[in-house]
């Protein structure tokens, strides 16, 4: 028995749906640029969605009374293309679930909440703090999508959606479940612009994964969704096998990794374990790659340790979208199925220096027909919460 992935669907600053960002991610066109939505006094390029919500729910017919937050409508936006991609009815006798993670949750709409409240009179609208809540995106794409045998949210941080995908394999493997719309979703807000300014690891230029001049990371937003299902219930074979995943904490501080890396080993190498594969195997691994000092040391240092001489093709596409938080892994396993599919590893296009100490360089051009058969993802999140996630060809 094995798990598939049969539907895909993704929103990033790369693009509204997969084809854009596929035409993005191949032609090394990033969606970080200057701030034209979230009205933030901070001076950073920030990887946005490119349409208001205003525009969000003209375009998923979404009625006027329902008050969405941002990350419902991203959200919901990923996964029906998703859901649409797989085949898969949810009203077709299949027990199809739905595994959400984030990390803002609807933090922006809790933000006009307190600018109404405390400028207006206590104008406040109570129903926008009801949808802060990290769940309530999760339940408003189930109830939107029809989907109601099982619906659950994951919040661990920057680990959030890939922690989603392995609950998600786990019950299919189970038989809970006989389909899963599992995924992630993070809006930008203030409250996430103004955290990690106080953490001074917002870069102000493009951020530089892996360069020994990275200077911190962008902020992003988005969703993505994958179906899954079991090997033996797919007709048509669906798109590649979900082979491998391990999760890891090396339990070292509330926002950074060991400097020596021991959870994002950890994540690798039980990964590799979970899918019977040997570090040889992979032949290319989609960093978490965040393009601040910390997290690119760890996580070279956890490569170099892993595969030894021999690190596989390897880069980062953060520099695409910007860093979406919780759902960065989901993002980045959409990525990696499409790099899969289409035989091609996306580049880090704005390396210059490796690291020293570390002599490692990411891939910085576009490479086709590049035999990929085993793609590893890797997802660390604050509190030393890491993943990593391996799909492999049919």
């Amino acid at each position: 028995m094995g798990t598939v992935v049969t539907g895909i669907g993704v929103v990033s600053a790369a693009g509204l749906n997969v084809d854009e960002n596929l035409r993005s991610l191949r032609c090394c066109r990033s969606g970080v640029a200057k701030a034209r939505i979230l009205q933030t006094r901070h001076d950073v390029p920030l990887g946005e969605v490119a349409l208001s919500n205003d525009e969000l729910r003209s375009l998923l017919g979404v009625p006027e009374k329902e008050r969405f937050s941002r990350a419902s409508l991203l959200g919901l936006l990923a996964a029906r293309e998703a859901l649409r991609d797989s085949g898969v009815s949810v009203d077709g006798g299949a027990r199809v679930g739905l595994v959400s993670a984030t990390s803002a949750g609807g933090m922006d709409r809790s933000e006009f909440f307190y600018k109404d409240e405390v400028t207006k009179c206590n104008s406040g609208r109570l129903r926008d703090v009801v949808l802060h809540d990290c769940g309530d995106s999760s339940e408003t794409v189930a109830r939107f999508l029809g989907i109601s045998d099982f619906v659950t949210t994951i919040s661990t941080a920057c680990s959030s959606s890939a922690n989603a995908v392995i609950l998600a394999d786990r019950l299919l493997r189970h038989n809970k479940l006989d389909a899963v719309l599992v995924g992630g979703i993070d809006p930008l807000c203030k409250f996430t612009v103004n955290g990690f300014s106080s953490l001074m690891i917002l870069d102000r230029e493009l951020c530089r994964p892996f360069d020994q001049s990275r200077a911190g990371l962008n902020l992003g937003e988005g969703a993505a969704f994958l179906v899954l299902q079991r090997k033996e219930d797919v007709e048509s074979g669906g798109y590649c096998r979900l082979s491998g995943f391990a999760n890891a904490n090396d339990a070292y501080h509330q926002t950074a990794i060991s400097h020596d890396g021991i959870g994002p080993f950890l994540a690798m190498e039980g990964a590799l374990k979970s899918a019977g594969l040997h570090p040889s195997d992979i032949d290319y691994v989609n960093v978490h790659g965040t393009g601040t000092e910390n997290n690119d040391w760890s996580e070279g240092f956890a490569m170099k340790r892993l595969f030894g001489d021999c690190v596989p093709m390897f880069s980062s596409t953060k520099v695409y979208t910007g860093h979406t938080l919780g759902a960065c892994g989901a993002i980045e396993a959409v990525y990696s199925v499409l790099s899969l599919v289409n035989d091609m590893v996306f580049p880090t296009f704005n390396f210059k220096n490796a690291i020293e100490g570390l002599e490692l360089e990411p891939v910085v051009a576009l490479r086709e027909n590049a035999g990929l058969k085993n793609v590893m993802s890797n997802s660390f999140g604050f509190g030393g919460n890491v993943s990593s996630l391996i799909f492999s060809k049919m």
